[in-house]
Order: C-alpha cells, then structure tokens, then sequence
C-alpha cells in the first residue's frame, strides 16, 4: 500500500471509484504520472485517447451551451413580440394605435424608438401627427440610406443611418426598417425601430419575429384605417 494514501481514503476510492473517473482534473494527473513512469521514450496510447475524447467533450459541452442559449433567446423574444402584438390589438383606433407605438409598444420590445412612417399622398388624409410622413420616392431613399442602390424591399437590420436620425428623435446605435405593403393605391410605408444597442440590429441576425410583427401590424393598421 502507497505510504502517502492513509487507510480510510483508500477504502473510499475503492468504494466509490466514480468519485476519480468523473473528475477530469484527477483523471488527467493519474495518466501524466503513468506517462511520466513510463519514460520519454514510450507513448501510452490510453493517455492520448484520453485527450481526444476530453477535446471533444469539451467541444460538445460548448455546443450544447450554445444551442441551449440560442433556445432560451429565441424563446425570450418571441414572448416579446407576442407581448408588443397584443398591444397593438388593443388599440381602439387609428390615433390610439400611433401614439402607442412610442409610449407604450416599444418598451414592450424593449427598443428605444418605434414609428410608422408613410409616403405622402392625397388617399389617406388626416394620419396622426406622430406618423412620419415621407416625400415621394422617400421609403426607396430611407431604405437606401445613402447608398447609390436601394437593397430591395425586405426587412434591414443595419447601425443607424443619418438620414433616419430626425425620425428617431433621438440618438440610436442600429435600427430595422421593415417595408409594408399597404396595397393598391396606397402609399409605401414602413416600421422604423431603433435601439441604443450597437448589437440589437445586425444583419447576420433572422428576421422571423420581426416579420410576424410586422404581419400583425400591417393588419391592424389597414383594420385602423378603414375605421
């Protein structure tokens, strides 16, 4: 029996053997030291299928964290979205639904700016104050943001571009623009959210939640409109 290893410690480990083999730290110091017995000549096998399978473990464990993350923000935001969407619903009118969107529905989605903006026309007269109102061919200049072509129609996620800054009133790091179609004879439109948070807006980020706002959002506003 090894001096250094009193009686009682001994007796343990051979009862509950697991107490080593879930321990890497233990594990790893009993293969360096048969490694170191065998000399520098020798190569113990089991040492180095050792490592790999830790490597890999860890690989795994990152993995798992990763996708559970991913879950739990995906999760997060959609209670967010549902949260902001019934907001909206509850809004009686038009005026009702417009000044909620600052006040009340961007907090839900926790941004900073919130607003509806919308091409001027003769079709739909007496908007809100608080609806942004753009000149024509504005949306295309917004979407634009400077550059020489538009980058279509879709939902952008992007830091936030000069041109947008007077309509978010105040000072934010990224913003989305999400396009609505109104339909025929309608003007363009669009949803501008901006966020003091460089990270909020990316365009590596997925637009899934926020294209079910904007569904939601484009019906009701047709709905208001009509009332």
């Amino acid at each position: 029996m090894d001096a250094g290893l009193d009686p009682e410690t001994r007796a343990r480990l051979i009862a509950e053997p697991e107490a080593i083999l879930s321990d890497r730290d233990l594990m790893r110091a009993l293969v360096d030291a048969r490694e170191a017995d065998l000399g520098a000549n020798v190569i113990d096998i089991r040492g180095r299928a050792m490592e790999a399978l830790e490597d890999r473990l860890q690989r795994l464990e990152s993995t798992h964290e990763t996708v559970i993350a991913a879950a739990y923000d995906n999760q997060s935001g959609m209670a967010v979205v549902h949260r902001a969407v019934l907001g909206l619903l509850e809004c009686a009118d038009l005026p009702e639904m417009i000044g909620a969107l600052q006040s009340d529905i961007a907090p839900l989605l926790r941004i900073e700016t919130l607003r509806l903006l919308i091409e001027e026309t003769p079709h739909l007269p007496g908007l809100p104050e608080d609806v942004a109102i753009l000149p024509d061919g504005g949306a295309e200049l917004v979407l634009a943001a400077g550059r020489r072509a538009p980058r279509g129609d879709d939902i952008q996620l992007r830091r936030a571009a000069i041109v947008t800054e007077p309509v978010h009133g105040r000072r934010v790091a990224s913003e989305a623009l999400i396009p609505l179609d109104l339909g025929r004879d309608r003007p363009r439109a669009l949803i501008l959210m901006g966020s003091a948070d460089p990270a909020r807006f990316r365009p590596t980020h997925g637009t899934d939640l926020l294209r079910f706002f904007a569904q939601v959002f484009r019906l009701v506003l047709l709905d208001r409109l009509r009332t």
